[in-house]
């Protein structure tokens, strides 16, 4: 048995204190003096530790009264000092403040509350009109209305008002669905108290919690919330519920200097306070601050957008120049006849309703997650959330119920009772009433809870307090015979002590391994006792307690956690725990779960991997590892950022204000049902039902929707090479001109369809996805190529020769840009191009696979539209006119027979082209970059990323502008100087400051 000093040397890789009778599960208390006679047992049960009073760093008198220089770690640690040098800090003492000196104070630190980033509302919705897609829709609507006037012809108002109309709906639905996110820091700060009671000019009162500042005296009690980080002058008999701040699964107890944290419950006692730092520079106030650090980070589906936009963008770029320095100088076209070809290019190459048809895919798919009691917050994490590869879960209240509960399969006896004994007889010590937490869960082991107090009288009961360290009830049995007997529970040290019948050595070598048993398992003990009263009296003495058994007390996961991450594993994605609880605990729960025990401490993500380990930089670490623990929002955040910075797409599940930061900076953050406003806010997915289960129908549904989005996105591509080569090459070859206001016509009915993808029939991957845009693209210019070359065939035939007219008997149409070929054109584009998604979203031949009955009606809708238009559209404006039945019946002959090869197109693509792309792609993951020195480089974001971010620079300046002046944030620098008393004690990885054992 090693001494107190090596215990106290004991890493966060076993975080096991000893816990002799001097002490406590929640605090200190007088000792209870031993036989000298006696071997001094030492029973090591899961506590937290205290470290001892430090001082300041440096001199005290170089440490200026400003938030810069009393929350720097690395000249004085204010949450740990002395509580001298704390008043000597903030120039204050237990009589409180004057009204002048807060006055004064609030202009140095600033007041007690979190400041709400607000955007302007113009700004915000012009910046969903900055995106490639968009440019180029903006382009053609500047070509149609302003450089289009000229010629003697008026502007081509018909184009402008459609592009604009279509280009309004998309930035309004963006629009509508950004002003509903962004919540999270407001509900952090609905979280604050909002009444403080303060001592000022020496008398007690109550304030706003918002007008507190460093140095105010407050007073709270059982109940109240507290309004700030505060050290304790005054403390009895105090615990604090601090779950959703820490992911403390257990109330933690008080006493004289330690800290109470901001938000933080009081579940017991009263306490008197110094506050050491308020708003932004509490922990509470910093894990606001995290939420939506880096908001400048481009979305993912966004970056997707962004290069199907430089696709088409180039695409069209290509042939518009190449209109231009062939059909001006060789063919010597007019301005305006050049510009309207050019329109047609514009108009018809970019898939105009992209951001549209894959919201509205997003929406459906939204719903759809609503019946499985999912709630989507941000819509596109529909789509990340199909190419998860991690999930990072929270442990209390997520993978486990945050409801203490006695483990009876654990359950150690060691008299004539059993377990169902063992556990009727704590329930006796237990109040029924008014419960703490441990009384609530050894009742809680009953079928019954009244059968704590069925059969007995109760004559006395003695309730749980800091010196006394246990319960104790007298009762009459009245099942036998009324004999009055008495049980206690409690600490193991203190009830061991007071056992004197049936204890021996031998028992107390086994009580004492079984105690260091549940502490590395993360279990607290609970020892249970018994004897029988010689008198009448509840008072009158017994004839000595005996030891009957000993409780393991333990937060138990959720009925369907262990199934839930089966099924999460089953579908490629990777689930690892990463908890404020201690790392015993945490090992005890991955094992029950099924995810494993290698766990680590937090301060290994300060620290890094050991020297000569299996691993050779931290990141290597975090991806091996099933989890950590000991974290807190620091650790969760930079956890995810460097998941993320691996090139891997990251969720993270939570339910605390802790949780937060890393909710807003995963990919998909994803709140439990149960979470507070703080974590509903920040995160994209909120739960509405108990547990996980939920989480593995939004990535089945998720896949669904991703695999409706590539198809999409395929036929997309193929469209807009169909157009930007078939009507460039047409241009080249006959200078044939065909109205843009068609093409804008084939754009409306081909979304419309479009649209219907969204309810579409589709297997879902058993693999995560992940956008390859390069198979995207090949298959896009394959398709749009063979397209073209059908468009292009048809032309020829009708113009050059005179089989149509032959065979079928129909009017010849030898001019090239007779009116009437124009719609032979728009009807053979037209039902084509619609066809082809039949191809793109079927994975063997399009006929085996059956679409949605919505898709199916809608095809033929379109398709039933465009025969009418050709047959009756006699539009002067547009130069076409209606053409007869006969013209009409060979275009739908001619797709049909260009139709079927299109499987076999897809067939031999795949063989070739790419297989090549997926082989390619395969030794490039293999083969990491690394630099000079061997170092693995990381991916950062490209050029083009960084100029499609969602909110661009110059709007951000400018929205700072219009707000009067940039707003004042924090910087990292300042958030490691900021770091809390939780950061230093799990070696958080944004301070430089000491770290301390996790507790």
């Amino acid at each position: 048995m090693s001494n107190l000093n090596e215990k106290v040397g004991h890493t966060e890789e076993a975080p096991i204190k000893e816990s002799s009778i001097e002490n406590k599960v929640a605090g200190d208390a007088p000792a209870v003096d031993a036989a000298p006679e006696k071997k001094k047992r030492e029973y090591k049960e899961m506590e937290h530790k205290t470290e001892g009073d430090l001082h300041a760093k440096v001199d005290m008198n170089t440490i200026q009264f400003t938030a810069t220089d009393l929350y720097d770690k690395e000249k004085v640690d204010i949450e740990h000092v002395v509580m001298e040098e704390v008043f000597q800090l903030l120039q204050c003492d237990e009589g409180g403040l004057t009204e002048a000196e807060a006055t004064d104070r609030i202009g140095i630190f600033g007041p007690n509350k979190l400041e709400e980033k607000k955007e302007n509302v113009f700004l915000q919705f012009l910046s969903f009109m900055w995106n490639p897609l968009s440019w180029v829709m903006e382009g053609a609507a500047l070509v149609a209305i302003a450089l289009s006037n000229g010629g003697g012809d008026p502007p081509d108002w018909q184009d402008f008002v459609g592009i604009v109309l279509l280009l309004l709906i998309n930035s309004t639905i963006g629009f509508v669905e950004e002003r509903n996110a962004g919540n999270a820091v407001k509900a952090l700060m609905d979280s604050l108290a909002p009444k403080a009671k303060v001592k000022r000019d020496g008398k007690w009162r109550d304030i706003e919690s918002a007008d507190l500042v460093p140095g105010d005296m407050i007073a709270f009690k059982h109940g109240d919330v507290c309004a700030a980080d505060c050290r304790l002058t005054e403390a009895i008999d105090v615990s604090m519920d601090q779950a959703a701040l820490t992911g403390e699964s257990l109330p933690v107890s008080k006493k004289l200097g330690d800290e109470c944290f901001s938000g933080s419950t009081c579940k017991q006692g009263e306490v008197e306070a110094v506050v050491i730092s308020t708003g932004p520079n509490t922990f509470f106030g910093r894990a606001a601050t995290l939420v939506g650090q880096d908001n400048d980070q481009t979305g993912h589906l966004q970056m997707v957008l962004a290069r199907i936009g430089t696709f088409c963008l180039v695409s069209i770029g290509l042939f518009v120049l190449l209109e231009i320095v062939i059909l001006y100088p060789k063919f010597h076209y007019s301005y305006r006849r050049g510009l309207n070809s050019i329109l047609v290019l514009l108009i018809g190459g970019i898939p105009i309703a992209m951001p549209t048809v894959l919201s509205v895919t997003l929406a459906v798919g939204a719903q759809q997650l609503a019946k499985h009691k999912a709630i989507v917050t941000r819509i596109t994490a529909i789509e990340e959330l199909a190419g998860v590869t991690i999930l990072c879960s929270d442990k209390t209240g997520t993978l486990t119920t945050n409801k203490l509960t006695i483990d009876k399969e654990n359950v150690k006896c060691y008299s004539k009772w059993d377990v169902e004994g063992v556990c009727l007889l704590a329930a006796y010590c237990s109040r029924t009433e008014n419960q703490d937490a441990i009384d609530g869960c050894v009742v809680g082991t009953l079928p019954d809870p009244k059968m704590a107090r069925e059969g007995i009288e109760l004559l006395d009961f003695k309730p749980f307090n800091p010196v006394d360290k246990r319960t104790e009830i007298t009762y009459r049995d009245n099942r036998d015979g009324g004999k009055l007997k008495r049980a206690t529970k409690g600490m193991t040290g203190i009830i061991i002590e007071l056992c004197s019948r049936g204890k021996t050595s031998e028992l107390e070598d086994q009580l004492e391994a079984d105690v260091e048993e549940f502490a590395r398992r993360g279990l607290r003990a609970l020892a249970v006792a018994y004897e029988d009263v010689t008198g009448d009296a509840a008072d009158s003495a017994g004839n000595g307690f005996e030891l009957v058994g000993l409780l393991s007390i333990f937060d138990p996961p959720r009925s369907d956690t262990k199934q839930t991450i089966d099924d999460a594993m089953a579908l490629g994605v990777k689930v690892k725990m990463v908890t404020g609880d201690q790392l015993a605990i945490a090992k005890e729960t991955g094992r029950r779960l099924g995810l494993g025990d290698h766990m680590y401490p937090a301060k290994v993500l300060k620290d890094g991997p050991v020297a000569g380990g299996k691993h050779a930089n931290l990141d290597e670490m975090i991806m091996d590892a099933d989890g950590f623990a000991g974290v807190f929002p620091e650790h969760k955040f930079e956890i995810v950022k460097r998941i993320q910075a691996l090139g891997h797409l990251c969720a993270m599940t939570g339910d605390g204000a802790n949780d937060a930061p890393a909710l807003s900076r995963a990919n998909v953050g994803i709140a439990v049902e149960g979470a507070t406003d703080a974590a509903r806010g920040a995160a994209d997915i909120v739960l509405t039902e108990p547990g996980l289960s939920t989480i593995v129908h939004a990535i089945y549904g998720s896949r669904v929707i991703f695999q409706r989005m590539r198809n999409y996105a395929i036929y997309a591509c193929a469209v807009t090479i169909r157009i930007v080569v078939c009507f460039a090459i047409m241009s080249f070859i006959w200078q044939f001109d065909f109205p843009s206001f068609m093409v804008l016509i084939i754009a409306v009915l081909n979304d419309g369809t479009i649209m219907t993808l969204s309810l579409d029939r589709v297997l879902p991957s058993t693999t995560p996805d992940s956008w390859d845009l390069a198979e995207v693209f090949a298959y896009g210019i394959g398709y749009g190529l063979y397209l073209s070359a059908s468009t292009i065939a048809l032309f020829a035939v009708m113009h050059s020769t005179n089989f149509f007219e032959n065979k079928f008997s129909v009017e010849a149409i030898k001019e090239v840009n007779d009116p009437r070929g124009h719609m032979v054109i728009y009807l053979q584009v037209a039902i084509i191009s619609q066809a082809l998604i039949f191809v793109t979203r079927s994975h063997g031949p399009s006929w085996t696979e059956r679409p949605s009955i919505a898709l199916m009606l809608a095809f033929c809708l379109a398709q039933l539209i465009s025969s009418i238009i050709a047959a009756f559209g006699n539009w002067g404006f547009t130069q076409v006119h209606s053409i007869s039945g006969g013209w009409i019946g060979i275009v739908w002959v001619w797709n049909i027979v260009w139709y079927f090869p299109l499987d076999a197109i897809k067939f031999l693509m795949k063989k070739t082209i790419i297989a090549f792309l997926q082989k390619r792609k395969a030794a490039k993951a293999a083969t990491p970059v690394v630099d000079e020195n061997g170092e693995r480089l990381q991916r950062t974001a490209s050029r083009h990323e960084s100029l499609y971010s969602n909110r661009t620079s110059f709007l951000s300046r400018a929205a700072n502008r219009l707000r009067g002046g940039a707003k004042i944030s924090m910087s990292q620098n300042e958030l490691q100087r900021f770091s809390s008393i939780q950061a230093q004690q799990s070696g958080a990885a944004l301070t430089r400051a000491h770290s301390r054992p996790a507790a």
